[in-house]
């Protein structure tokens, strides 16, 4: 039998809304960790390349 490491679930987003997600993930799945990261110095992603915005994920990723 192979072990899995538990991995906490992850949210994160650059303006309003995610919260409201991560509350919403909560409750769905409420043995599961939740890490929120609000990514506010970067508002807003849609503006951004994609190339940008997998930048930050990477950078967020590695942080958390």
């Amino acid at each position: 039998m192979t072990s899995h490491k538990h991995q906490p679930v992850g949210v994160f987003d650059s303006g309003i809304g995610g919260l409201t997600v991560a509350n919403a993930i909560s409750k769905l799945l409420p043995n599961e960790q939740l890490i929120y990261f609000g990514d506010t110095r970067h508002v807003p992603y849609g503006t951004k390349s994609k190339e940008l915005v997998r930048g930050y994920a990477t950078t967020i990723t590695d942080f958390c």
